[in-house]
């Protein structure tokens, strides 16, 4: 009887070891395992941004080197021009030769200056969209190491698993850089179409009416595209230029001049009964002023 009672005795607290293991809460192990995984993905991510980060910064560095060469190149080209310009004058002032040499070199050395302008504008322009480009890029990926950032749970053992927290350089702020203004593209714009250096201009043009369509230059930007395509003798799309002025800004003194080339350009494509009632109605809206005289004049040479 005696050994009966101990053998179940035994039996029990067999049972109740098998028992409480069963229920015992998962062992603090594997719980530090999954944190220190998710704490090494956190790490790769920030590891990752400022990757990205530094090579975005170094093509930063190159364009401002590029600008500040053109920059540079530009002001050569100044001191040239006021050299040249000086040495005609005293040229004329001393003999009164003939200079036409010397006309032509300042030409040339003018329009270089006026082509190097334009493109330091716009690589200005271009550095401004990268900019923006990076503060993007910086606000997105910045905050994702934030959320993904775990906060330690009590592991059991009774320590704090440590904590990854996003380093300071990869909040380090983009330095500002100001972006070309309107008049500036505008007037780069028409040194180029000057220069017949129409690819240029006519981006140039597109680029202020896109930014700033409502500014005061918006006009004249739109009827120089129309001087574009009438230039390159692309008379449909010229008519289409001018006549975006007429439509869109009826109080703009372009209007007159915009009639007066969009019937010519109608001329140009043989379309004489249009070009007629575009003069016309230009003769009606504008009496006595210098495009309807134009338009009489192109009336009188129309069969």
């Amino acid at each position: 009887m005696r050994a009966r009672t101990v053998v179940l005795s035994f039996a029990l607290i067999i049972a109740g070891a098998i028992g409480g293991a069963m229920l015992a809460p998962p062992a603090a192990d594997a719980v530090s395992r999954e944190i220190i995984e998710l704490q090494q993905s956190v790490a790769q991510i920030l590891q990752n941004q400022q990757d990205l980060r530094s090579n975005m910064d170094s093509k930063f560095a190159a364009l401002q080197t590029l600008i500040q060469q053109s920059s540079d190149a530009t002001t050569h080209l100044s001191v040239a021009v006021g050299s040249m310009q000086k040495t005609f004058q005293d040229a004329q002032a001393n003999s009164g030769a003939n200079n036409s040499a010397v006309t032509q070199q300042m030409t040339g050395i003018s329009d270089n200056m006026a082509d190097m302008q334009a493109r330091v504008g716009k690589l200005a322009q271009q550095m401004a969209d990268i900019q923006s480009t990076l503060q993007t890029i910086n606000a997105k990926v910045s905050s994702a190491p934030t959320q993904a950032n775990p906060t330690s749970p009590d592991t059991g053992t009774g320590g704090d698993a440590p904590s990854y927290s996003q380093p300071a350089s990869a909040t380090k702020p983009v330095s500002s850089l100001q972006p070309i203004s309107g008049d500036t593209l505008y007037s780069n714009a028409v040194r180029d179409y000057n220069s017949r250096h129409y690819d240029m201009a006519r981006q140039e043009l597109s680029d202020y009416l896109l930014n700033f369509p409502d500014g005061p230059l918006a006009a004249n930007a739109q009827f120089y595209l129309g001087e574009l395509s009438y230039a390159q003798r692309e008379y449909a799309k010229a008519i289409d230029a001018y006549d975006k002025v007429i439509v869109n800004y009826r109080r703009s003194p372009r209007v007159a001049p915009a009639m007066l080339e969009k019937g010519r350009a109608y001329v140009q494509l043989g379309k004489r009964t249009s070009a007629k009632s575009e003069f016309r109605e230009l003769i009606r809206m504008f009496p006595g002023t210098d495009e309807a005289k134009a338009a009489q004049t192109e009336l009188r040479h129309l069969p």
